[in-house]
């Protein structure tokens, strides 16, 4: 009976994305004070855990809570955006620079995509041979659920969207399909990060990028565009499988491709892929040896999105960079692959370094430390980061082609990053101001700065 009541459960909640049907008709006003109407009566109501309403509305979290905290989060994210939506305004044109065909989609992509992909949730827990695992409230986060939640977020992204832009302004097509497309897969990304607020982080987060594509007027076309999305994740899927990166990572990379192969070119993406797989394949280097002395990569050297994004996202921006200020290309590529070499430079440094057979000694002070300490370098450490650096500056070399004085200025920008990825780690990081992950990203845009730089004051 249990698997019964929470089927029907969803389904109440995906139909709510049936309100995005009077989107066309009303606006932004009459939407805020809707939602912030329905938010606040549920606020003001005591809807008991023991109540019909309760059991009628309640999902996975909301049991956990014991209050409707899914529908009122959902309702004040919608309420939000559309207040976003006013401030910004329209521009000379009389358009809605925010406009509402995209927070539709938005809400279309969280109640949709998110609610089809708990189904899934659901079916998932009902094969656990565990009768615990079965009753439990927790999602099972697996790749069927993602790719069910990026194809119905984007189906129903694209139809919302074209319902209401057909009553509002002219979106063309391949537009509305990229923005669906796009804004379903950081939905699904999102999905997969959190657990309790998917009501807020996914449909602030999918509109949010789906404006920002909007904004620089990307217009893909639509079988390039899936051409893409399909090699991209292929490559993210068969990551999982391989079990050096999890749903999250999965979703991650998959992202990253789509984006950097439309703004830039395939083999800027096949140059961060090389990263993505020499680092896979290091982190496995004397795996054993490693974990005698605690200093092995978790969960057996599977990824997740933190470890993607943090070594990865300067590399993002600056290829959105790019596809908009192309008059700049040749400094912001040789930033991009500052920002690369620098995170293989460092990921090889750390996982060859630490079998170092003698003692490393600490950056800042030169005194001896135990392997594995942040900011310990060793010489077969400093080697490994030279030896990452000049792989992504050869195979720039092989794939874009880049001329020798953009080789060197990226094997410096690497090497240099990665050094200072060291200093972060004895400074910053062990006196707990820094994570792993936040050394990384500071140490990938040192990467890009000092690459970029170099390269700018050799050519001008």
């Amino acid at each position: 009976m249990w698997p019964i009541k929470e089927y029907e459960k969803q389904i109440i909640y995906i139909l709510l994305g049936l309100l995005v049907l009077f989107f066309p008709f009303f606006n932004a006003n009459h939407f805020i004070l809707a939602f912030m109407f329905l938010m606040t009566s549920i606020l003001l109501s005591v809807v008991s855990p023991d109540s019909s309403v309760f059991r009628f509305f309640a999902r996975e979290s909301d049991i956990r809570a014991g209050k409707l905290v899914g529908i009122i989060q959902l309702f004040m994210t919608m309420a939000i955006l559309l207040i976003i939506s006013l401030i910004v305004g329209v521009d000379s044109a009389g358009v809605n620079k925010f406009p509402i065909f995209i927070i539709g989609a938005a809400f279309a992509i969280t109640t949709f995509g998110d609610g089809i992909a708990d189904i899934i949730h659901i079916i998932e827990k009902e094969k656990k041979q565990n009768p615990d695992d079965r009753q439990s409230s927790h999602k099972v986060y697996s790749a069927k659920s993602s790719i069910v939640f990026l194809i119905a977020g984007s189906v129903f992204a694209l139809i919302s969207g074209v319902w209401i832009s057909g009553f509002t302004l002219y979106v063309p097509v391949g537009m509305l399909i990229f923005l669906s497309v796009i804004g379903a897969l950081t939905g699904a990304l999102l999905e997969s990060m959190t657990k309790d607020e998917d009501n807020i982080v996914i449909p602030f987060g999918s509109a949010m990028v789906m404006w920002l594509f909007y904004m620089f007027g990307y217009n893909v076309d639509t079988l390039y565009l899936m051409k893409v999305l399909l090699f991209s994740f292929v490559l993210g899927y068969l990551s999982y499988r391989a079990r050096v990166a999890d749903v999250s990572a999965m979703l991650s990379a998959t992202l990253l491709g789509v984006v950097i192969i439309i703004s830039s070119d395939i083999n800027w993406f096949f140059i961060l892929l090389a990263f993505f797989l020499l680092g896979s394949m290091f982190t496995r280097y004397k795996y054993n040896f490693k974990m005698a002395y605690g200093i092995a990569q978790g969960k057996g050297g599977v990824r997740g999105y933190k470890n993607v994004f943090s070594n990865s996202l300067a590399a993002l921006a600056l290829a959105l960079s790019y596809g908009i200020f192309p008059s700049h290309g040749q400094v912001l590529m040789a930033a991009y692959l500052g920002s690369v070499a620098t995170a293989c430079g460092d990921t090889l440094a750390s996982e060859i370094g630490e079998t170092y057979k003698g003692e490393p000694r600490m950056i800042t002070t030169f005194t001896k430390a135990r392997p594995g300490t942040d900011g310990a370098v060793s010489i077969l450490g400093e080697g490994a980061s030279l030896f990452g650096a000049s792989v992504i500056a050869l195979l720039a070399f092989v794939l874009i082609p880049i001329d020798l004085s953009l080789v060197f200025t990226v094997i410096a920008g690497g090497f240099i990053g990665t050094n200072i990825d060291s200093v972060l780690g004895a400074t910053l990081q062990q006196k707990g101001y820094l994570t792993n992950n936040g050394v990384n990203l500071l140490a990938t845009i040192s990467g890009a700065v000092i690459s970029g730089l170099l390269y700018y004051g050799l050519v001008v």
